[in-house]
């Protein structure tokens, strides 16, 4: 892999970056991280994602040894010495190398990461088409066994979600939570749009997420307001219209779920206005990366 990266406390070549054998977040998957975008030379919502990681690391009783003004800084050094101007940054916090066995007490100091490197499209599709998605047999962990608010390396869950819906042909898992209710997909919230206008999941079994947030800013700012409300499975095979969001994926259009079209399968009127809404809203606004910014002015 190309590129530089912030690892051990200095910036250096990708290919040398190194953890430890011994590092509790490669042993035991025993940290939390942060995907973040950059748009047209700025880092979208940086400071909201910043807060989102030290509440993770709260949670967890992880001590960065940092404050989240220098994590920021670090954030945006990385993109800047990448000459990042659209691009993807994952910030990641392990507990730091220590003894085998999980007592986290023999981790001295915490690890910290960033990885900032150029972005394409996380679901290929024909602009006219939307994703498929596919009801994963694998429930979501529930909330009492790992909170989904916190953003930890724990994604095995989601990793064997996602390998189940390719090896039937779909694009994107769609998890359930114990109670069988609606959770969200591997990476990304998930919205429908029904008769009575957008709906989403509530939080208590998804991962709180700030492209959620956004999407809902932005659908007010539309004129349509958002239930948070438990949601069937009946309820999205039936939705006139269903998408997800996340950093990564930003606003994707899902065509069908479980084989079953949603609509005409095309991103619908509503779906097509929050999404354009977000591509302007992402790219005008965002902390600036001091070289990125001057070199996206100058083309």
């Amino acid at each position: 892999m190309d590129g530089i990266v912030y690892a051990n406390g200095t910036w250096g070549p990708a290919r040398d970056a190194r953890v430890s054998v011994f590092d509790h977040g490669l042993l035991y998957g025993d940290g939390i991280f942060e995907g973040i975008r950059a748009y047209n030379g700025r880092v979208f919502k940086l400071e909201r994602h910043i807060d989102r990681l030290f509440e993770s690391a709260a949670a967890i009783r992880l001590a960065i040894g940092m404050t989240p003004h220098q994590v920021a800084g670090l954030v945006l050094e990385t993109c800047r010495q990448n000459a990042i101007v659209d691009g993807y940054i994952r910030l990641l916090v392990t507990r730091g190398a220590g003894d085998l066995g999980i007592d986290p007490r023999s981790c001295p100091r915490a690890e910290l990461f960033v990885i900032a490197r150029p972005v394409g499209t996380l679901y290929r599709r024909a602009p006219d088409k939307g994703i498929s998605l596919a009801t994963s047999p694998f429930r979501r962990i529930a909330t009492d066994a790992l909170s989904p608010e916190i953003k930890s390396l724990n994604y095995l869950n989601n990793v064997l979600a996602k390998m189940d819906a390719t090896d039937r042909g779909a694009d994107e898992a769609l998890f359930l939570g114990r109670d069988g209710l609606v959770a969200e997909a591997t990476a990304d919230n998930v919205f429908v749009v029904t008769p009575g206008g957008i709906a989403t999941p509530p939080t208590t079994q998804t991962l709180k997420g700030i492209t959620r947030e956004t999407v809902i800013e932005i659908a007010a700012s539309e004129g349509f307001r958002v239930d948070e409300r438990p949601l069937s499975l009946v309820d999205v095979w039936t939705a006139r219209e269903v998408f997800l969001c996340g950093t990564m994926a930003e606003i994707v259009p899902v065509g069908s779920v479980d084989g079953r079209p949603i609509g005409s399968g095309a991103p619908g009127e509503i779906t097509t206005r929050i999404m354009a809404a977000y591509a302007s809203l992402v790219r005008a606004t965002g902390t600036p990366i001091p070289s990125a910014a001057l070199e996206a002015e100058a083309v």
